[in-house]
């Protein structure tokens, strides 16, 4: 038993790092790279999770990657394709539910993240003929991604990126203004619907790296950075994949330093770059928050 609670703690707290530099240039560096690789994907839909104020919509995307989880252990499904499809599955019923307007989105977001979340519990506690670390799943396991985690990383990162490109005016526009969106020949629903898409898909493979329970930060903290040294969208977009790679970069080394969970010592560098640029600076202006509204 205090072998295996050992080696849970091990994917957290990188315990011998600094005494084996072999180990240091085999998991270390491939946590890094599979960290800056989320980073790059996660900054420019950060933006518009924080100009579309959707950060409690990405909570609920990321409870249900514990429902998806469960799903997975269950009927033994690849861990990446269950959670995109069970937080594909709960942004198109929330899409769904808010056309009807029986709840306000508030509410419907609170009903579908909890109740996500706490299926998802009950299904692994049924299931005693698994053991499941949880804390990994919570947390992040960024220590213990392999070469093809890297592979699934950098190509649906590479996905959600040119899908951006493509889909970049349609939810700039929209973002700005629906109704002028529309008058523009432009399909702001179908965007709205693919922009949820890449979002499940980012939850899916940023799993591994934060965690679960993290995931939001490292979409809204360093998009959140980035509107200070932003004169456009565009280049608030290229800013916040930015700062979040160095978040991941000072969150492992901070990580090594002190012996701290990898995954939350990734957020707190991010929230640390935030404070920073809350520091005033002349020059700086936001001019690229709420989508290039002024």
């Amino acid at each position: 038993m205090t072998m295996n609670m050992n080696m849970n703690m091990g994917t957290m707290r990188p315990r011998s790092m600094r005494r084996e530099t072999g180990m240091f240039d085999d998991f270390f560096v491939r946590a890094m790279v599979a960290g800056i690789g989320v980073a790059l994907t996660a900054g420019p839909l950060g933006c518009f999770v924080v100009w579309r104020r959707m950060a409690y919509f990405g909570d609920t995307m990321a409870h249900s990657a514990l429902l998806g989880v469960a799903l997975s252990l269950l009927l033994q499904l690849n861990l990446i394709v269950s959670v995109f499809l069970v937080a594909s599955a709960v942004s198109i019923l929330l899409i769904f539910l808010q056309r009807r307007q029986a709840l306000s989105s508030d509410a419907l977001l609170g009903i579908l993240s909890h109740s996500a979340l706490a299926i998802g519990l009950v299904i692994v506690a049924f299931m005693s003929w698994v053991r499941i670390d949880l804390v990994s799943f919570l947390f992040g396991d960024i220590l213990a991604v392999t070469r093809s985690d890297i592979a699934l990383i950098w190509g649906g990162g590479l996905v959600v990126i040119v899908s951006m490109v493509f889909l970049w005016r349609s939810l700039l526009a929209s973002t700005v203004n629906t109704e002028l969106a529309e008058a523009e020949g432009l399909n702001p629903e179908r965007a709205k619907l693919i922009f949820t898409l890449l979002m499940a898909l980012v939850i899916a493979i940023a799993m591994k790296v934060v965690g679960i329970m993290l995931i939001t930060s490292l979409l809204i903290i360093p998009a959140a950075t980035a509107r200070r040294f932003s004169a456009t969208p565009e280049v608030m977009a290229v800013v916040a994949s930015l700062i979040g790679a160095v978040a991941v970069v000072g969150g492992l080394f901070g990580s090594l330093t002190y012996d701290t969970p990898s995954g939350p010592s990734i957020v707190v560098a991010a929230v640390i770059l935030f404070v920073i640029s809350l520091l005033p600076a002349p020059g700086f202006s936001r001019s690229a928050d709420e989508g290039g509204k002024s």
